[in-house]
């Protein structure tokens, strides 16, 4: 009973989801060739014809591994805003971030989702670290000439790699936002009378022994047919809300990771990684993080949903006390799936890019001693 609520934890908890509609095949190299002077995201000649892959959209980092990635939003020539998305756990780049194409042509959005290493068509990171995201990131920013400034929005898991940036490369963010962030019960400064009694305090911790000590075992009841290990997830209302229901049962091709993804070694493996690095210890406590911009020079935003079962808004909003510079917005109806929110996306990017109050809708009615 133990080793399955693990396991509930390590697919259910973390609100994972994947497209199962496939990826548009690389497309010629005629119209993706970034050397191209006619691309929109075309390097200057400084850029190495080895870091870009014609053919397909990927670049080469240092250490040699390719991430791939794909742009969305205006021409980045033409762009007022250069913004990367860090998608979370079972997603990709292909991931849907719903800003409509005409708020993106009205503030000149361009917009850079990239498969974090070992997702999508990226290779994996065998030496993957809170820092590596981090430096993943930086890397990737500056192979696609972004400039000394760029935005981050990380969703859910992928608040880890934007704390990380937080921490390392504060100076190349214009703004952050971070929208249904992950939590570590490993945080030290967490304070223990506020997750007393959370359930999913003591699941993910067993989760984090099941994923690191016995990964075969958790493979296998990932991938076996006797018993259906991830049938009790499938749009129960024990981890998911109104609202998310609805994005499920109306969003096309959107289900949980397969078993069939999960018996390829690599998927497995990726997946395995991102969930312990995210929730072991990590060299560095965010609510110990002193305000990296003093002056006002970026701002820091988290977007939480009240209804969210997956992060309970509690400890959002011990994060937003503990650390007064970031600002905390929270949709009263809103659950972990906010994203597939085209009003909610909207207000994220207004808030982050123009420095607009979101409506006062989205302030907690309630305060949390």
């Amino acid at each position: 009973m133990v080793f399955r609520r693990a396991v509930v934890v390590f697919l259910g908890c973390l609100g994972i989801a994947y497209q199962t509609s496939k990826s548009p095949p690389p497309t010629t190299a005629e119209s993706t060739d970034s050397s191209s002077p006619t691309s929109p995201s075309s390097p200057s000649s400084s850029s190495s014809d080895d870091d870009l892959v014609v053919g397909t959209l990927r670049v080469r980092l240092s250490d040699g591994r390719y991430l791939a990635y794909r742009e969305r939003g205006v021409p980045i020539n033409k762009s007022n805003y250069k913004i990367i998305i860090v998608h979370g756990f079972g997603s990709s780049k292909d991931m849907n971030f719903m800003a409509s194409q005409e708020l993106m042509d009205e503030l000149g959005i361009y917009l850079l989702l990239f498969d974090r290493a070992g997702y999508g068509e990226s290779d994996p990171n065998p030496k993957r670290s809170v820092k590596s995201e981090a430096v993943d990131i930086q890397e990737l920013a500056d192979k696609l000439q972004l400039g000394s400034k760029f935005y981050v929005v990380g969703v859910s898991l992928g608040s880890y790699p934007t704390w990380s940036c937080l921490k390392r490369i504060p100076h190349r963010l214009a703004g952050v936002a971070m929208v249904v962030p992950m939590i570590n019960y490993n945080w030290p400064s967490l304070p223990i009378d506020l997750t007393k009694g959370d359930y999913r305090k003591s699941l993910s911790r067993w989760s984090l022994r099941v994923a690191h000590y016995t990964p075969g075992l958790l493979r296998w009841w990932l991938t076996q047919k006797m018993f259906r290990s991830s049938a009790v997830l499938d749009r129960n209302p024990a981890f998911f809300c109104p609202k998310d229901l609805e994005v499920l049962k109306n969003t096309p091709g959107y289900q949980l990771l397969c078993k069939n993804q999960l018996q390829e070694p690599n998927v497995f493996d990726t997946h395995r990684r991102d969930f312990v690095v995210a929730f072991s210890k990590w060299d560095f406590d965010p609510l110990d993080m002193i305000n990296p911009y003093p002056k006002n020079e970026s701002t820091v935003h988290i977007w939480q949903g009240y209804e969210d079962k997956v992060v309970p808004f509690s400890l959002q909003r011990y994060v937003s006390r503990k650390l007064p510079w970031i600002r905390y917005h929270e949709v009263p109806d809103g659950g972990h799936l906010l994203v597939y929110d085209s009003v909610v996306c909207e207000a994220i990017l207004r808030s982050l890019l123009l420095g607009e109050d979101p409506p006062p809708l989205y302030r907690p009615t309630v305060s949390v001693n």
